[in-house]
């Protein structure tokens, strides 16, 4: 856990912040305050009020709890619960609903009396609403209020439900939902039509009067909006700020979500800092923008004008430190991401890891069927076209991502591919008609059929197979692991077991590769960017001892949702105007995710256009700091053996 002086984060965090490096340190800490709490209320002989939250953010507090009770006898007999909301109209066994998620998680593994569980009713009639709220209001009075609430943050800036424009004396109420909230939630609906319009919700002035708030919030995409309700001003129209106005909460985060807080954008301002190569060359890059010179041009007025005079007393002059940031930047720019061989260097070539073996055994993980060129394709052709030894491992099916009507079109063509060369059919007509109706009656959300699940499975395939052939990999070098967690036909998905484990173990072990690529991209809407890389730490783990491994470079690539921030990269890829076109050509292989993607997230744009907005975005970068002028640039950073290097 991070913590630094309150004097210094006092002026700019009006919440205070509890950091920790990795999401289940967070969740460790949230569950073990609320496990005391329990057995504290318990030695009183009261019960426990807590409120609830639901989403992705508080799973693992949930399954620290469970795991509390199995393991240590933590007891929920003396708990009371209300949870924060719930979709109107919702039925309580549907698929996204509250109550149904409370159960999965919780409430089914624990020993906690059903009649001591509240959750907001989505079946209600609609005029009924207003005496429910209501009379959710009164249970939580007659219980004796809360003693712990427990929080996520929407990107809205929403808690519970209460959307931009909830007042501070709002109450449990039906509200409608905001166009954000709703689109953030349409791949758990399949789609944002099937997004229910309203919602039932505590208020905010409900959540002011627990006794102690717990905000949480995980990964790089809650930073933007965790600033903001920690370091802005209390507004109505981002409901998380009130609780700058609450005397005992408490916001926790890993890592990644405190990310935009200023102790970690620009420390110096702040005081004085503890300097290292990867701070100086933030601090040099923040400061080249914000005065808007190259590098090379910063004088010592700059610095001494923009709160970094400590960093220029301790180095003595703007261009000392101008030039050690600026040749550190330069040297992560290679046109040989596998290493040069030894013919062609030339003197005063960066030496990069591993460098004297050549060509390399290259294993990409793209969590997904279209990561890997989304993600790096300019990269993935180059060490191709080099002449390494590339491997891609898929690491889920990605059958959840493709539309019906896809499905459907696929099956007419078998259809018609049988009748056309008189052969046996491979997908019978009685078989395809099974489909068709399945797919006619489908409900929003509903379980595909297992064999709607392989036809997606087969499509998501034969599209990653076309895309490694266009960047130049064979076919027998593409590998589809279908990890279990993933393929449970729903959005939701299972915990990451042995067996997932197993496979990457497997496949390692089978490749021996000398330089790994795995997506350090965590902020994709449903997690599983962030399974598939824990899948893979955990293998490289314990694969340590493996001769093999002493000889291997891991390097994280981002794309799809986010780019590394520059003073992070150790390695820059630049891409010319053809390779630009031709990793956009790889990417549309990927037909069933063109022009409209199942799980677009926060981002309506399609993906080859996110894609190269951010790697011309880190040209441009790069070009304003001095540095040569390329087209696009792919980057990445290398993993030394810590998920903290993340």
């Amino acid at each position: 856990m991070e913590q630094m002086p309150g004097s210094m984060l006092s002026a700019r965090e009006h919440i205070p912040v509890e950091v920790h490096e990795e999401p289940q340190e967070v969740s460790r800490a949230v569950a073990q305050e609320i496990a005391d709490l329990i057995r504290a209320r318990e030695k009183e002989g009261r019960h426990c009020v807590l409120g609830l939250a639901t989403g992705s953010t508080p799973m693992g507090v949930y399954a620290e709890l469970v795991r509390m009770h199995r393991e240590e006898g933590l007891s929920f007999r003396n708990v009371v619960t209300f949870n924060l909301d719930e979709y109107y109209p919702m039925d309580a066994d549907a698929e996204q609903s509250y109550r149904r998620f409370m159960d999965d998680h919780l409430f089914d593994h624990i020993d906690i009396p059903p009649d001591q569980v509240h959750i907001p009713d989505g079946t209600i009639p609609l005029d009924e609403v207003t005496a429910h709220c209501a009379a959710y209001e009164e249970a939580i009075r007659e219980a004796g209020g809360l003693d712990l609430q427990l929080l996520g943050i929407g990107r809205t800036g929403h808690v519970g439900f209460n959307e931009p424009g909830s007042g501070r004396h709002s109450v449990t109420r039906l509200i409608t939902l905001d166009n954000v909230t709703r689109t953030d939630a349409a791949g758990d609906f399949f789609g944002k039509n099937n997004v229910p319009r309203r919602a039932i919700t505590m208020g905010v002035a409900t959540i002011l009067g627990a006794r102690r708030v717990v905000l949480m919030a995980l990964g790089e995409g809650k930073a933007p909006i965790v600033a903001q309700a920690v370091e802005g001003d209390v507004s109505d129209a981002i409901a998380a700020s009130f609780l700058q106005e609450h005397d005992n909460a408490e916001v926790v985060l890993d890592r990644a979500a405190a990310d935009r807080l200023t102790r970690y954008t620009c420390p110096w301002v702040l005081g004085p800092a503890v300097w290292d190569d990867r701070l100086i060359r933030k601090a040099v890059i923040w400061l080249a923008q914000r005065v808007e010179k190259p590098i090379l041009k910063l004088t010592d007025e700059d610095y001494n004008e923009n709160h970094l005079q400590d960093l220029l007393a301790e180095y003595g002059s703007a261009y000392e430190i101008n030039l050690h940031v600026f040749h550190d930047l330069n040297s992560t720019i290679t046109g040989w991401p596998g290493g040069k061989p030894a013919h062609l260097k030339l003197p005063g070539d960066r030496k990069w890891p591993r460098d004297e073996i050549h060509p390399k055994r290259v294993l990409v993980f793209s969590p997904h069927p279209d990561d890997d060129v989304i993600s790096m394709g300019g990269c993935l052709m180059r060490l191709a076209a080099q002449g390494h030894e590339v491997h891609v491992a898929y690491q889920v099916s990605g059958a959840l991502a493709v539309f019906d009507e896809d499905a459907e079109r696929f099956l007419e063509f078998a259809s018609s591919y049988n009748e056309m060369f008189d052969i046996s059919p491979a997908v019978s007509e009685e078989m395809r008609q099974r489909m068709a109706m399945f797919m006619a009656e489908k409900r929003p959300g509903q379980e595909d059929s297992e064999e709607l699940q392989l036809i997606k499975r087969e499509i998501r395939r034969g599209e990653a197979r076309a895309a490694g052939k266009h960047c130049g990999i064979p076919v027998d070098r593409l590998h589809f692991q279908d990890l279990p967690f993933y393929d449970t036909g729903t959005v939701r998905k299972n915990p990451l077991s042995e067996e997932d484990i197993a496979l990457t173990m497997g496949l390692l072990n089978e490749v021996k590769p000398h330089m790994i690529f795995a997506a350090g991209d965590l902020s994709d809407p449903h997690g599983t960017h962030r399974v598939c890389l824990t899948a893979i730490f955990e293998a490289l783990r314990r694969l340590q001892p493996e001769e093999w491994y002493q000889d291997c470079v891991v390097w994280l690539y981002r794309g799809a949702w986010q780019e590394w921030e520059p003073e992070r990269i150790d390695m820059s890829v630049p891409l010319s105007p053809g390779e630009l076109e031709r990793k956009r050509m790889g990417i549309f292989k990927h037909e069933s995710q063109k022009d409209k993607a199942m799980f677009p997230g926060s981002d309506s744009r399609e993906f080859w256009e996110r894609a190269e907005d951010r790697n011309r975005a880190t040209a441009r970068l790069f070009d304003r700091l001095g540095l040569a002028e390329y087209e696009a640039v792919e980057a990445f950073v290398r993993w030394r053996g810590t998920t903290t290097s993340l």
